[in-house]
C-alpha cells in the first residue's frame, strides 16, 4: 500500500516536473537526503523522518537562493545536493551503504504506512490545486501574474510537494534512484496521452503500478525492491514507445 502510494503520487507530481523539464531535480534532492538517512541508521528511526527536515531545509535554501539570484534552480540543487553528499559520507556507516542509496521496505511498520498514504493523498491534493497554474506560469510568469497568481507562493508549495514526495521515495528506491521513480512514469504516460488530464493521471497510474510490481517481485524472488520498482517503470517506458501518441 506504501509502495502504491508513494509510488503514484510520484508520477502525478512527476508529469509536472517533467512539463516544468525538472524532472531530474528529484535526484539531486534525493542524494539531499542522504544526512538524514546516515542518522536515522546511527540512532534508529525511521528513514523517511530523518530525511524530510534535511530535504526541507535544502528545498528552502534552495528557494531562497533562487529569489535572490535568480539562478536555475536546478543549478542551485546541485550545489546543496552536493554539500549533503559530502557531508553524508563523513559518518554514514559502510555496512548501511547500500540501504541508503537503493532503499530497504521490509522493516515499515502498519503505523508508517498509515502515515505515508495520508500525506501521499494531501500531496496530489496539493499538486492538483496549483498544476494548472504551474504549467501557466512555466510557459508566461508574467501572465500567471496578471492571472492574479501568486507565482511565489505556488512555487514555495510545489518545492514543498517535491519534498515529501522524495522524503517517502528514498524509503522505497534509496536516495540514488528517486528521480527514475519520478520521471520514468511521466515520460511513459506522457507517450501514451493525448491531454493533460490523460498524462497526469496515467503517470500517477502508471507509477502506482510500476510500484506494485516491484513489490510482488521482492516477495517472490528477494530481489531488492527498489531496483525492481525501477525496472518496472522502465519496462512500461520501453512498451508506451510502442504507442506514441
Amino acid at each position: 500500500m506504501m509502495a502504491a502510494s508513494v509510488g503514484g503520487v510520484s508520477g502525478y507530481l512527476g508529469s509536472l516536473m517533467l512539463s516544468k523539464r525538472m524532472a531530474l531535480s528529484a535526484g539531486p534532492l534525493g542524494h539531499l537526503t542522504l544526512p538524514g538517512i546516515a542518522l536515522a541508521f546511527l540512532y534508529g528511526f525511521d528513514v523517511s523522518l530523518g530525511a524530510f527536515p534535511f530535504v526541507i531545509l535544502g528545498i528552502i535554501f534552495i528557494w531562497l537562493f533562487h529569489m535572490r539570484t535568480k539562478l536555475p534552480m536546478e543549478a542551485l540543487t546541485a550545489i546543496v545536493f552536493a554539500t549533503g553528499v559530502a557531508i553524508t559520507f563523513m559518518f554514514l556507516p559502510e555496512e548501511k551503504t547500500v540501504s541508503a542509496l537503493i532503499g530497504d521496505i521490509s522493516q515499515i511498520s502498519p503505523s508508517a504506512t498509515a502515515i505515508t498514504v495520508i500525506l501521499c493523498f494531501i500531496i496530489f491534493l496539493s499538486t492538483r490545486n496549483i498544476f494548472s497554474k504551474m504549467i501557466l506560469a512555466s510557459i508566461s510568469e508574467d501572465l500567471a501574474k496578471v492571472e492574479g497568481i501568486d507565482v511565489r507562493k505556488d512555487n514555495l508549495v510545489y518545492l514543498g510537494c517535491i519534498a515529501l514526495t522524495v522524503a517517502f521515495g528514498v524509503r522505497i528506491v534509496g536516495a540514488l534512484l528517486t528521480a527514475a521513480l519520478v520521471a520514468i512514469p511521466a515520460c511513459a504516460s506522457r507517450n501514451l496521452s493525448t491531454n493533460l488530464n490523460q498524462f497526469s493521471y496515467g503517470a500517477m497510474a502508471l507509477g502506482s503500478l510500476a510500484s506494485i510490481v516491484g513489490v510482488v517481485v521482492f516477495w517472490l524472488t528477494g530481489m531488492a525492491p527498489g531496483p525492481m520498482i525501477i525496472m518496472a517503470s522502465t519496462s512500461f517506458f520501453l512498451i508506451s514507445m510502442a504507442f506514441v501518441r
